[in-house]
């Protein structure tokens, strides 16, 4: 069981690991289990993180051509819905090189714009490299000169991946293997909505009448790149807007200004108050209402939720000549629902950026609210 922690508000709790690494650890085990002949009880990886995880080794097969071993997925105190599945690799020989192979309860990419290109099968950049790092551990180990081929496979995939948004995000047949730190930092809801409470009261007894909401990374780097605010007065609410915005109205501010990223923000054009794709999706169903508003042809419009990212579906619009206009409805719609959410009794706006195409949308008050708060909080 790994033994790292966070908090969140008073709350303690334990971290577990990404498919990512199990796929790691599990490759690992099984090229050293093929070059011994000798079954292992346990294996040491790294991760991106810089935690190093002993995995117990289940379920091994050794014989002359291949070995075969699974490591358990352990989401820590994080409701995942693929903690505790096997996730398993097999290892074969190959003349040079380290190939990766999608086995049984891998999904195949059907959707541009995700981490793999359409066609590939569904094992994300960084595990990939996980994957090719620890299975180099021992051919360095045993001083090997050939290549491995490591197939990764999830015996349960298929059925785990329809219980999740994998089908309609893109990927098909299976789940994902997916981590950037190897590392699962879990995420309490109440105790997440309880730190974003403490941090407001504290802004606002700081004598702050402003609150800045950012969701996450994407947005503080977009912030801190692009605009003059001092960042550490910020509050991140990461999908909880909406309880974030109740908790500035009890609070007491004046004014809220929301930044993040388009493929979060897009569904406050439906009123979507909290962005977990557990909870709601709809950017693709939003886009296509505001482009049918902006008047944009059928063909533009039936391509859109064929896409897998907010991105794509702003190319097509672009390409043909409707994001400006799409982008001004889903302002005008975003700022209705949220003038709604505070039934009018303080000023709030929204700005969403995109890595591809800057600054998409801003509501109508965005460039006074950003003034307010510069002012303010740069004071």
């Amino acid at each position: 069981m790994l033994e790292e922690y966070v908090y969140h508000g008073k709350r303690k709790l334990r971290c577990g690991y990404t498919t990512g690494s199990c796929a790691a650890a599990a490759a690992k085990a099984a090229a050293e289990m093929l070059i011994t002949g000798e079954t292992l009880s346990s294996v040491r990886i790294s991760t991106p993180k810089g935690i190093d995880l002993d995995l117990e080794v289940l379920e091994s097969v050794t014989s002359r051509d291949y070995a075969e071993c699974a490591i358990k997925k352990d989401s820590g105190d994080d409701p995942d819905i693929t903690n505790g599945i096997l996730v398993f690799a097999k290892v074969s020989y190959i003349p040079c090189g380290i190939e990766i192979a999608r086995g049984k309860g891998i999904g195949v990419v059907t959707k541009a714009g995700l981490d793999q290109p359409m066609g590939e099968f569904a094992i994300n950049s960084v595990p990939r490299k996980m994957i090719t790092e620890a299975v180099n551990e021992i051919v360095e180990k045993f001083d090997y000169h050939g290549g491995f081929r490591v197939e990764i496979s999830v015996p349960d995939g298929e059925e785990i991946a329809k219980k999740t948004y994998n089908p309609r995000m893109g990927i098909e047949g299976g789940i994902s293997i997916i981590g950037t730190s190897g590392i699962v930092e879990p995420m309490s809801n109440s105790a997440l909505i309880d730190t974003i409470r403490v941090e407001a009261k504290m802004r606002q007894a700081d004598g702050y009448r402003n609150l800045l909401l950012t969701l996450g990374n994407y947005s503080e780097s977009f912030v801190q790149n692009t605009m003059s605010f001092a960042l550490e007065k910020s509050v991140k609410c990461s999908n909880f807007i909406g309880e974030a915005i109740d908790i500035a109205l009890e609070t007491g501010f004046e004014r809220v200004l929301i930044i993040g990223h388009i493929g979060k923000l897009v569904k406050l054009g439906a009123g979507i108050m909290n962005t977990h794709s557990a909870q709601a999706d709809g950017r693709m169903d939003v886009l296509v209402t505001c482009g049918v508003l902006a008047g944009a042809d059928i063909d533009s419009l039936k391509k859109i939720p064929e896409c897998a990212t907010v991105d794509a579906a702003l190319d097509i619009l672009k390409e043909n000549g409707y994001m400006e206009k799409t982008l001004e409805i889903l302002a005008q719609r975003a700022e209705y629902y949220l003038n709604a959410k505070v039934k009018n009794e303080i000023e709030i706006g929204a700005v969403m950026f995109s890595d591809k195409h800057g600054i998409t949308v801003k509501t109508s008050l965005a460039d006074r609210l950003i003034d307010l708060i510069s002012e303010e909080y740069n004071g």
